[in-house]
């Protein structure tokens, strides 16, 4: 089964410079999920950065997402959520945005905790981490979690290149590897190539 790409923005990016690379990168290949990393930027800067990225990823048909903020995401007309918090978080947030918005979940560590966060009416469950190294104990959890569920599983992997196996994932999250090529609009069509099409 071939996976969608899910792509998040790096944690430093710029407001004013990454919206243009961010349009060339959406250009290349299709790329059905964004999500508008926060980073450390505090609110103003994060609302400033989501804002200009939010009509570029829908223009190009993604459904942007933003961390961990139901109010700012209804406020830009962004598609959801992605909480990375714990449940309490999730469930504020299904509280808040569901059923017109998307919400989604990541940092299960366990089976266990997949199977709570997957109850609580998520639209995905994210196994990995959003930017740095593979984590082959996620990629485990991915590929249980999508071969057992109906609720589509997320695999980050940072590191990823065009060889990489999204383990039967619906969703491939990229992040580090696109944004740190020469080139990543040629990086995400690399990827693409090899596992969003059949």
């Amino acid at each position: 089964m071939a996976s969608q790409l899910y792509l998040i923005t790096p944690a430093a990016a710029d407001p004013q410079s990454f919206a243009a690379t961010l349009a060339t990168v959406l250009e290349a290949a299709p790329v059905s999920a964004l999500l508008v990393r926060r980073g450390t930027l505090d609110d103003a800067a994060y609302a400033s950065l989501a804002k200009s990225l939010v009509g570029i990823g829908q223009a190009a048909g993604c459904a942007v997402l933003l961390q961990d903020d139901a109010v700012l995401a209804r406020r830009l007309g962004a598609d959801g959520v992605h909480i990375t918090g714990g449940a309490a978080a999730v469930k504020a947030a299904v509280g808040a945005l569901k059923p017109g918005l998307i919400v989604g979940a990541g940092n299960s560590k366990t089976r266990h905790d997949a199977m709570t966060i997957g109850e609580m009416n998520v639209d995905y469950l994210f196994f990995g981490p959003l930017d740095g190294a593979s984590d082959s104990n996620a990629a485990d959890l991915a590929e249980w979690w999508a071969a057992t569920f109906e609720i589509p599983a997320v695999l980050s992997d940072p590191a990823a290149t065009a060889a990489v196996d999204p383990r039967g994932a619906e969703f491939l999250a990229l992040s580090s590897s696109v944004w740190s090529a020469p080139d990543p609009a040629a990086a995400v069509s690399a990827i693409s190539n090899a596992v969003v099409t059949p």
